[in-house]
């Protein structure tokens, strides 16, 4: 299946976009059922580097491992999930719009292993179909207007 793929404009520049989207720390500020999130590293984020989060999957809170697997500030960044039934793919672009006007696409598909084979097609891709428009409004708002009323 092809992946859900999600866009935007939001009235930033494309370097501040990118690193707010790409951090984290900052994604529960944006989408739904993340309660926290960091690099493993305290460097330069590069291929290969971790990227640890923990949603709220129905009443129990989960860590979730992915590895960077390309990045190329302020414009792409992308991730895959190494752990878990569900792995979710990530790939974010930000391309310039005007000076300081961007678009934001975050395309999102999923691979299940074990349980996961039969969770992606019958919930998790209805669900992220039906987040991630809510998920970069989510974006906008924080970014455009200081989380104000967001997420």
């Amino acid at each position: 299946m092809a992946p859900i793929s999600t866009t935007i404009e939001v009235d930033r520049p494309p370097e501040e976009v990118f690193a707010y989207v790409t951090d984290p720390a900052r994604f529960f500020e944006w989408q739904r059922n993340v309660v926290g999130g960091h690099m493993d590293t305290d460097g330069p984020t590069t291929a290969g580097t971790k990227c640890l989060t923990t949603r709220r999957i129905g009443f129990a809170e989960r860590a979730v491992t992915s590895e960077v697997t390309h990045i190329s500030p302020p414009r792409r960044w992308g991730v895959r999930g190494i752990d878990g039934p569900v792995r979710a793919v990530v790939n974010v672009t930000v391309e310039p719009v005007e000076q300081r006007r961007s678009q934001l696409t975050i395309d999102v598909d999923f691979e299940g292993h074990g349980i996961g084979k039969l969770l992606v097609p019958l919930a998790v891709r209805r669900q992220a179909r039906n987040e991630m428009p809510t998920n970069l409004r989510a974006v906008k708002e924080r970014l455009e207007n200081g989380g104000q009323g967001g997420h």
